[in-house]
């Protein structure tokens, strides 16, 4: 469980969230100029590798580190919803991810976050369903 909260607060948020969020909300924000569409796009392609390996995990477990929810679900969920969000998510290439996603989307502690918006940018109209 340890490994897998490091995974997703350190090496996912390097290899996805700081490309994408940054290109796309931060940068923007700050007044750093236009996107740079290619590290939007290298973001895009790590963000594809990870959710194989959720898929991978998800597979042979209910959760991602093991028989119970754990921090590491809670570490993975936080860093997609920003990506979900923005819908940036291929959750239909990825059926296993989706459907884990959902099942702790559907989570009493986490529905509220769903209800949580940014101003000037809307959520993908799926964002907030608990099965989409």
């Amino acid at each position: 469980m340890r490994r897998l909260v490091e995974w997703f607060c350190v090496k996912f948020h390097a290899e996805v969230n700081a490309y994408i969020l940054y290109e796309r909300l931060e940068k923007p924000m700050t007044g750093g100029g236009a996107p740079d569409n290619s590290a939007i796009r290298q973001g895009r392609s790590h963000l594809r590798w990870h959710l194989a390996h959720i898929n991978h995990l998800v597979e042979t477990r209910d959760w991602l580190a093991g028989t119970s929810l754990t921090h590491a679900d809670i570490a993975a969920g936080a860093q997609l919803s920003c990506l979900d969000y923005l819908g940036e998510v291929p959750w239909e290439e990825f059926a296993l991810a989706k459907t884990w996603y959902m099942r702790l989307k559907s989570r009493p502690a986490f529905r509220p976050l769903l209800a949580d918006t940014l101003p000037g940018i809307p959520p993908a109209p799926h964002y907030a369903n608990l099965d989409f």
